[in-house]
């Protein structure tokens, strides 16, 4: 009994720990936040702000117009999801699901641009948008991020679809349901789980994604978050607690979208490990 009661006094102290150094560079963020450069570059980098000034929130939002980034950045990361979940779902599901020829060949194929480093395609990106009139807009961000976004969402949904029973489609089809009654009636409600980690790992690849979004856009009323912040940084001096109060805007939606979609992203887990 008493060996059991010191395990898990173990346990629990080896999580509080673990909570801790996980919470701890928001709690550092916050309050870096809330700091002036004296009191940054002063030695009281990681304790709490002397003064607390909430105004860097306001000079980040209005003055260095991260309010605008911000709505860009949501903008150009909704329609990304929106995308990524209609091509990659239905392209997942007839290459799961349905017999045709070739079939393999197009999975093998979309399966490649896991293999293909962001960096690698910048310059020929870069050139087709250029030909094709788009730089500088929010066309020039969305297209690349639904683009790359679509091999590791194709993945997933195939692997979830291979784990429902097929007894479900044929007892709708027996019923009259036609191909997209069945999807969208009978299988869609089926891979919230999975919808809700490809929502995720697409925001986040979204979000936080800086090389396109620096190489393809110039114009100020495109920018997103992230080219944002770093425009931020100035020439001879930079205000860092109004950097880190736009660095704290810009971390909030990552925090609501994983605590609301968590729980999904769980399900999808164990599901996947079921099936394993």
């Amino acid at each position: 009994m008493k060996k059991s009661i010191i395990s898990d006094a173990i346990i629990n102290i080896f999580l509080m720990i673990f909570a801790v150094i996980q919470i701890f560079p928001l709690y550092w963020l916050f309050t870096f936040a809330l700091k002036d450069n004296n009191e940054i570059f002063g030695g009281n980098v990681a304790g709490l702000p002397q003064h607390w000034r909430w105004i860097n929130f306001k000079i980040a939002f209005i003055e260095a117009n991260v309010f605008r980034y911000f709505l860009n950045s949501l903008l150009v990361t909704a329609i990304t999801i929106l995308g990524v979940l209609v091509i990659s779902a239905t392209a997942a599901y007839a290459l799961e699901r349905m017999i045709w020829k070739a079939r393999e060949a197009f999975l093998k194929t979309i399966l490649l641009g896991l293999m293909v480093p962001i960096h690698a395609a910048l310059l020929p990106l870069f050139l087709v948008l250029s030909r094709l009139h788009i730089l500088n807009s929010y066309a020039a961000l969305i297209i690349p991020y639904i683009a790359f976004g679509i091999p590791m969402a194709v993945y997933l949904f195939t692997s979830f679809f291979a784990s429902i029973p097929r007894e479900m489609e044929e007892a709708a089809a027996i019923d009259g349901a036609g191909i997209y009654k069945i999807f969208f009636v009978v299988i869609f409600p089926l891979i919230k789980p999975a919808l809700a980690t490809v929502s995720i790992f697409t925001f986040i690849s979204t979000w936080n994604e800086l090389m396109f979004a620096v190489t393809f856009v110039n114009k100020a009323q495109y920018k997103t978050l992230t080219v944002g912040i770093m425009s931020m940084v100035g020439a001879y001096t930079t205000k860092w607690g109004e950097i880190g109060a736009g660095l704290m805007i810009a971390t909030i939606p990552t925090i609501i979208i994983y605590l609301l979609l968590s729980k999904q992203v769980q399900d999808s887990l164990v599901a996947g490990a079921v099936k394993g």
